[in-house]
């Protein structure tokens, strides 16, 4: 699936590039390149999680293609297509986080106190929907919904150095350990949305005539897992920051 999505994005930036080569009819068009930073994260930090050990950078880039016309002298609309990855790896500290979990062949559920470390990455399709305005002639603004389909996707993870208490905060103590056999591990890939959407904010500076810098932020309405998912109590919602480069085509 993954591959095939490439092809994909490559083809229709391909066929992009020929049409605004061709024929701008009104139209400008500009491929952009960026790094982004932030995770999936819940609105407002919980109780449950006392503290954020570690965060490791993950190799979040964006390339994409846009095209935006000009409806007045200083406004307008933008719209695009954009290869996404957006991933996070933390190690944080919980007290009484509901989970299930897996240790050997036992899965058992419950409140888990103790280190927590999580892995989510997806590799998502996008497409912006902005107003533009401009504020002078070499910055544009811009502010609008997005929609993305997730092609590819993992929430997985495992916890250490602590103890679960099973079904209820008063049950059965399990002890967690630091050894791959000693700890317990889950994966909730499958339970996460293939479709999410959002508000993206950002501007563009125009450095030179093709040449330009850009920063956005992209803020998930939608969380990355389905409604029906109660495992983890707290909906987790993509939030992540990008800069880049770009470069306009015509």
């Amino acid at each position: 699936m993954r591959y095939k999505t490439i092809i994909m994005v490559m083809t229709a930036l391909m066929t992009l590039t020929a049409s605004a080569e061709s024929s701008s009819n009104g139209w400008e068009y500009t491929a952009r390149l960026g790094y982004g930073i932030g995770g999936m994260t819940p609105i407002g930090m919980p109780a449950t999680i006392r503290s954020l050990n570690k965060y490791e950078l993950r190799p979040n880039f964006t390339l994409g293609i846009d095209a935006h016309k000009q409806l007045t002298p200083k406004w307008g609309i933008l719209t695009g297509l954009h290869s996404e990855n957006k991933g996070m790896k933390v190690d944080a500290t919980v007290k009484n986080y509901h989970i299930t979990m897996t240790q050997g062949d036992d899965e058992m559920e419950g409140y888990y106190t103790g280190n927590l470390v999580t892995e989510c990455n997806e590799w998502v399709l996008t497409l912006p929907v902005m107003a533009t305005f401009h504020a002078s002639d070499k910055v544009m603004l811009k502010c609008g919904p997005y929609l993305s389909y997730v092609g590819n996707k993992t929430f997985k993870g495992y916890v250490y150095d602590g103890y679960l208490r099973r079904v209820l905060p008063t049950g059965e103590k399990i002890e967690m350990g630091n050894t791959e056999d000693s700890r317990g591990t889950f994966d909730f890939s499958d339970k996460m949305r293939k479709v999410q959407w959002g508000i993206d904010v950002g501007a563009d500076w125009q450095l030179c005539h093709r040449w330009g810098a850009y920063a956005d932020l992209q803020w998930g309405l939608s969380g990355i897992h389905r409604s029906s998912f109660k495992t983890i109590e707290q909906t987790l919602y993509p939030i992540f920051g990008t800069v880049g480069v770009i470069y306009k085509l015509k």
